[in-house]
């Protein structure tokens, strides 16, 4: 996974923990994972708005 051992990502994940505290973990994961999926909807509701115009677009040139 990008060129990184088990070993990054445990040594990753220390200071994560060290930094952030065991405590504050579950919250930072559950902002990450809103945050992702709101990214998700919102590319993922633009796109069929972008096909929409191109094909107006394309009909009004013809």
């Amino acid at each position: 996974m990008f060129g990184m051992g088990i070993w990054e990502l445990l040594i990753i994940l220390a200071i994560v923990v060290v930094i952030f505290g065991a405590g504050k973990l579950p919250e930072l994961g559950a902002g990450l994972g809103k945050g992702i999926k709101n990214f998700k909807d919102a590319t993922s509701t633009e796109q069929p708005d972008k096909i929409e115009e191109e094909k107006e677009r394309q009909e009004k040139e013809q």
